[in-house]
């Protein structure tokens, strides 16, 4: 969470930047959730009359760099949570698409959502639901220990495709920025907080178009093809005499006992020791074989069912976006919201608000959580104290009335 208020110079400064990086891009969307928010978004009816529906609160959380910076937090345990926001219809043909937002994870969230949806055509805002149809899934998504999910889906010809790589979100309790950015020529980058985490090509990392190349199925590998990277040097030839030298000889050092008697003992013989001379069997050196072509691997051959669509990129118009989550424990804070085609100003505001104030902010939460343990460990002696004043006046009562009970036994 940026500071936006505190003294009002970081947010001057900022406001330049953003005036001076519009002349080379253009802004679609961005939402600070300052005064005048509730009249931009539109809260969904959706599983309110079952009494499932969570509601947002305008809020810094809990703990924040600056308690005026605020944004929108999840409220109420066990809930679902849907609200969207309409923006001037923008197509990403011919141009970059940038969609970025930043959000807090203040609970344990144990399961849940924390991802934002982009949505093309009409939207009934007050029905915005998870049957919602989207062009752009991005964000992070946690269960257990096990989901740490960070979602990347894509919608081609009315059918969601997500990223086959497996990605992962932050799990802590601080700040982080999301950033996605998609190019003309169908390349991408997914940034944290402004570092890489991920590029790559529409074309490669989601199943959308069947791949350009394929494995020749029918390929043999060539009756003379010599994958032997080393070989035995065939002019090599075996020393004369290699073959009669022993393995063992008697040992020179052995001498015969003096008591030794041959006509008792027999004959003596040394004993045989390890002949220093012996090399083993013969055995040619090997050489970097002149043949050598390499392991043979099947070949890969233009896929006849491959047919390139140059508009892969583009979405359908977008005019929406949305936040639509389930959460078992609700506090994930929803802020920074920019949807623009200029990377260096996304980038910039990553810079003058997350990255001015991190520090701060971890200092706000280690702060909450010294107030937090400290106000468990006085509930924990509190209900102990409790605990043992109930147990005193139970074995006070039961003192007091011991002539009742054994008169009754």
């Amino acid at each position: 969470m940026g500071t936006r208020r505190g003294g009002g110079v970081l947010h001057r400064l900022l406001a330049l930047s953003s005036l001076l990086l519009l002349a080379s891009g253009e802004v679609i969307f961005e939402e600070r959730f300052e005064d005048g928010w509730e009249t931009r978004w539109v809260e969904s009816d959706w599983k309110r009359s079952e009494g499932k529906a969570g509601r947002f609160k305008h809020t810094a959380g809990r703990y924040s760099a600056d308690p005026d910076d605020k944004g929108i937090q999840t409220t109420m345990d066990a809930r679902h949570f849907a609200i969207s926001a309409k923006f001037p219809q923008f197509s990403n043909k011919n141009r970059t698409l940038v969609v970025q937002y930043s959000i807090k994870f203040e609970q344990d969230i144990e399961c849940g959502g924390g991802y934002i949806k982009l949505m093309s055509g009409y939207v009934n805002q007050k029905k915005f639901s998870g049957d919602t149809p989207y062009s752009l899934m991005f964000g992070p998504d946690l269960c257990g220990t096990q989901t740490k999910k960070l979602h990347l889906i894509l919608s081609y010809q009315g059918q969601n495709y997500p990223i086959k790589k497996d990605l992962e979100c932050e799990t802590d309790k601080l700040t982080h920025f999301y950033t996605f950015i998609l190019r003309p020529d169908a390349s991408y980058s997914l940034l944290v907080d402004n570092r890489e985490r991920e590029t790559g090509s529409m074309y490669t990392d989601w199943d959308i178009l069947p791949p350009r190349k394929i494995k020749d199925v029918h390929a043999k590998r060539p009756k003379d093809w010599d994958d032997r990277e080393y070989i035995e040097d065939p002019d090599e030839v075996k020393p004369e005499g290699y073959d009669s030298i022993p393995k063992q000889i008697p040992d020179p050092k052995a001498k015969k006992p003096d008591t030794w008697d041959e006509d008792e003992d027999g004959i003596w013989k040394p004993r045989m020791v390890s002949n220093p001379a012996y090399k083993g069997p013969w055995k040619r050196k090997r050489i970097k074989n002149p043949n050598y072509k390499g392991k043979w691997k099947t070949p890969w051959i233009d896929n006849p069912e491959f047919e390139d669509d140059p508009d892969l990129y583009v979405l359908k118009p977008l005019k929406y976006i949305g936040i639509e989550v389930w959460q078992v424990k609700a506090g994930s804070v929803f802020d920074n919201i920019l949807i623009c085609d200029d990377p260096e100003y996304a980038r910039k505001v990553v810079e003058e608000t997350w990255g001015a104030n991190r520090e701060a902010e971890k200092e706000a939460f280690e702060e909450a959580e010294k107030e937090r343990k400290a106000r468990e460990d006085r509930e924990g002696q509190k209900a102990k104290d409790d605990g043992d004043r109930r147990r005193r006046r139970h074995k006070k009562h039961y003192r007091d009335h011991w002539d009742d009970y054994h008169d009754e036994l």
